[in-house]
């Protein structure tokens, strides 16, 4: 595989190095943030050797390559367009730029919800188990399993005390994320 053509001929597909605003990688990707969607040939850029997919997401392009071969050709690329090392945080807020207002907020409302979901899980899921314990008559006839067996009492007060701790702290855990999304300090923050 010939990187350096390869990287030649998708940046003429791309609309030449005038069109990109924003290059980098992941693992198995190349993500770009292109100024012009309209100047793109994606039906070439299937058929590219090596290409072994593509799709629009968030204002980013992404071309999916595979392990190994998306290296090669992001190197390839950097050094025709003469754009430094990015990260993939970077191509993500120069591709948000090409967003609508309703987009860019949904996406903001996602960065800061999305990490609590798996601690709004977790409670949930506590309680369910707490439930479990204390309902009369689920398992045995007319008690629950606390009333059956006290000893339990303490293990499901500890249980409904961690699932609570979510929702209690929900806000705290919003504020954090929140904070997090604008990329405030936590000193600035607090005022």
């Amino acid at each position: 595989m010939n990187y350096p053509v390869i990287a030649k001929q998708l940046l003429e597909m791309l609309g030449g190095k005038e069109n990109l605003s924003a290059l980098a990688h992941c693992a198995t990707r190349l993500r770009l943030a292109v100024k012009d969607d309209s100047l793109i040939q994606e039906d070439a850029i299937d058929n590219l050797e090596g290409v072994k997919g593509q799709f629009k997401v968030a204002g980013q392009y992404q071309i999916i390559f595979g392990s190994g071969i998306v290296n090669q050709v992001h190197a390839e690329m950097a050094k025709l367009t003469g754009m430094t090392e990015m990260s993939t945080s970077e191509v993500a807020s120069a591709g948000s730029e090409k967003q609508n207002i309703v987009q860019r907020a949904v996406k903001g409302l996602s960065d800061i919800f999305v990490p609590i979901i798996p601690a709004i899980v977790a409670g949930g899921l506590l309680m369910g188990i707490f439930n479990l314990l204390t309902a009369p008559g689920l398992f045995l006839e007319g008690q629950s399993l606390i009333d059956a067996n006290p000893g339990l009492a303490d293990l499901a007060a500890m249980i409904n005390t961690f699932a609570n701790a979510p929702f209690v702290y929900l806000l705290f855990c919003w504020h954090s994320q929140h904070r997090r999304s604008l990329a405030v300090t936590p000193s600035l923050a607090r005022r």
